[in-house]
């Protein structure tokens, strides 16, 4: 069980954000589901962009996937879900989406988490953005996988 309170960063800009973003993509492994949580407009598709282009290249076009709820990008060191469930019906919809295997086998970035009901990978990473003045807050909750923790200490800053 995760003793440890999540870590909350204050990302002033979205350069904050994009800096955060690339620090998980370089981290990140097959296996390994990030859950973005926060209204419309907090930054989950901001941040997911950044994270995308860390491992594939600023070059590459990044599309919302709001309308096809999944986007997939291949990846030699493990392909990239991208996922927007916010027009998901019903969390019994996850498994056509193919998402059920992505979780042990891809990177799943994961926008409206909440529609996942009971389908919510155990080991997943929560990262919660919400407004605060100009800039964003991301609490991020490592949950089982606190190890990655140090590696966002210097980010608080």
């Amino acid at each position: 069980m995760n003793s440890h309170p999540p870590l909350t960063l204050f990302l002033p800009d979205d350069t904050a954000t994009d800096r955060l973003a690339r620090r998980f993509a370089t981290l990140a492994q097959p296996g390994m589901t990030l859950l973005l949580e926060g209204g419309i407009g907090a930054g989950k598709t901001h941040f997911s962009r950044a994270f995308i282009r860390q491992r594939l290249g600023a070059e590459v076009d990044v599309p919302s996937p709001t309308y096809t709820l999944v986007q997939t990008y291949e990846d030699p060191r493990g392909d990239i879900c991208h996922a927007d469930l916010y027009r998901l019906g019903h969390p019994d919809e996850v498994a056509e989406l193919g998402l059920i295997s992505a979780f042990e086998t891809a990177i799943c970035l994961v926008e409206w988490p909440d529609r996942l009901g009971n389908q919510t990978p155990p080991d997943a990473l929560r990262i919660a953005f919400r407004p605060e003045g100009e800039g964003r807050l991301a609490v991020l909750d490592f949950g089982k996988r606190d190890d990655l923790r140090g590696a966002f200490m210097a980010l608080d800053a």
